[in-house]
């Protein structure tokens, strides 16, 4: 077991984890923050898509030993104040059909706009692909990801 110290959407946490535990396991099964989705168990899909200090990672593929000491924003914790500007957007242009992936394309794009406050079609569609969606045909998530980076730089 390993002890761990961690601020997930802005609380402490203090936990003891068997070493081999996944960061997206621990998320949802001891913190019971169940947005963060277990698509592939690869890093594959990007469903499990989280912030680590401020990137994006995909929490499958990292340890929540490794997280200690760090912070980590969940889909939770980006709507805790209202809905986030991306969330907004996908609601609004309808970027969601199942909605098994939307957490971590939220998570994703919010990290796009972050390093790319003013991203154009072609930079959307690059960054957004470690993450799969099998329902939308991707036109109206790249729509959105570029809406809510528009409505973020006004």
């Amino acid at each position: 077991m390993v002890a761990i110290a961690l601020n997930v959407n802005g609380k402490d946490i203090e936990a003891e984890v068997d070493g081999r535990t996944l960061l997206v396991d621990f998320l949802r099964e001891r913190l019971r923050l169940t947005g963060t989705h277990v698509g592939c168990d690869t890093a594959q899909c990007g469903a499990c898509v989280v912030h680590l200090d401020g990137r994006a990672v995909k929490s499958c593929n990292v340890l929540a030993a490794q997280a200690d000491g760090h912070s980590v924003l969940t889909i939770e914790g980006l709507g805790a104040g209202g809905l986030h500007p991306v969330q907004k957007a996908f609601s609004t242009h309808h970027g969601l059909q199942c909605g098994f992936c939307t957490p971590g394309m939220i998570m994703t794009a919010v990290d796009i706009i972050r390093r790319c406050p003013a991203p154009d079609e072609a930079t959307v569609r690059e960054e957004l692909e470690g993450n799969l969606c099998r329902c939308t045909g991707y036109e109206n998530i790249v729509t959105a990801v570029l809406a809510a980076a528009e409505e973020m730089r006004s």
